[in-house]
């Protein structure tokens, strides 16, 4: 008889892990490259903080010998004399002239630098839209000081048409009314910085309208869609938040630029009602002008009215970051 033997299935032997492999880490780095510039990258971000909390330290301490030695109101004071015994000062004017200075080159060079950017990219012909973004790239590298030549020079004299066609149809409204004295005034300031910002957010918004993805424009066209409606419902809401950091930066620059506002604004310590007025000042301007012949508590002075503009930086930034955070459609992921 022959006897059969019963065959059994036996299961799949188990598959060998491949040697060459290394496990991951925890924190995500698998190589000793990759764990290097996780820490230097974590490094600097650490070490950047710690800068800046530094510099918050110094002038916060530097600020306070000032203010404690101040005999009028450091918020609401118009005069600026540290020579005085007991010294008086305050930032009233310089945080009106800083605020006003840099709205008005916010509402000229935002809506100029995303057309420009919005020209180059979708409207121009490359062999145009190069040469132009070329200029404007130029434009960004010039010093601030050849910008304040330029304005005092060739700007300054060449605004008494504008002031006086402004002053003709809108003096009416107290805010453009001028009395026919040097254009030194406000609107001037705003105009340079305008142009000096010009090029930041030109160049950082044409970027980002770059990075369209070239499927939602066709598929606008593919639907009937204009140029302008390609660019308003696709290119736009892609790149608002883009838009929204080119202009924070140039914002920046405007809030803190110093020698151009020096070189072009007669200051003074009394607030006007017109943008045509000479006088006024800025943070900036003033700590420029003032710092070289300042005594010990004029220098502690003008480092607590610098704790203002520091301040003020990090609220404008924050709340462009809270405004693109906020609304999620903003992001170019969501468009």
């Amino acid at each position: 008889m022959d006897i059969s033997t019963k065959k059994t299935d036996a299961p799949p032997p188990a598959p060998q892990p491949v040697l060459t492999e290394r496990k991951r880490d925890v924190r995500g780095a698998s190589r000793p490259g990759d764990r290097i510039f996780l820490g230097l990258s974590r490094g600097s971000g650490i070490l950047l903080l710690v800068i800046m909390a530094a510099i918050a330290v110094f002038l916060t301490y530097r600020a306070s010998l000032a203010i404690s030695k101040d005999h009028g109101n450091f918020l609401t004071t118009f005069e600026w004399n540290t020579n005085l015994t007991p010294p008086v000062f305050g930032i009233a004017v310089l945080a009106f002239g800083t605020v006003v200075s840099s709205i008005v080159a916010m509402a000229i060079a935002v809506p100029v630098a995303v057309a420009i950017a919005l020209f180059l990219t979708h409207y121009a012909p490359r062999r145009l839209s190069g040469p132009i973004a070329y200029v404007i790239d130029l434009l960004a590298a010039v010093p601030s000081i050849v910008y304040g030549l330029w304005g005092a020079l060739v700007l300054v004299p060449h605004m008494q048409g504008l002031y006086g066609w402004l002053d003709d149809y809108l003096g009416w409204t107290g805010l453009f009314s001028w009395d026919g004295g040097a254009p030194r005034a406000m609107l001037t300031v705003g105009i340079l910085l305008a142009i000096m910002i010009l090029p930041i957010i030109t160049n950082v918004s044409r970027e980002v309208f770059r990075q369209v993805p070239r499927m939602h424009e066709e598929a606008a066209l593919a639907l009937g869609a204009t140029r302008w409606e390609v660019v308003r419902m696709s290119v736009l809401p892609f790149g608002r938040s883009g838009v929204i950091s080119a202009s924070m930066l140039g914002l920046g620059r405007a809030l803190g630029e110093t020698m151009a506002v020096a070189t072009v604004l007669s200051p003074s310590y009394d607030i006007q009602a017109s943008l045509l007025d000479p006088g006024g000042g800025t943070f900036a301007q003033n700590i420029a002008s003032k710092f070289g012949e300042a005594t010990d508590q004029g220098r502690d002075a003008l480092i607590a009215s610098g704790l203002v503009l520091f301040v003020i930086t990090l609220l404008v930034n924050g709340a462009a970051r809270a405004i693109i955070a906020r609304r999620k459609e903003y992001s170019g992921a969501n468009a």
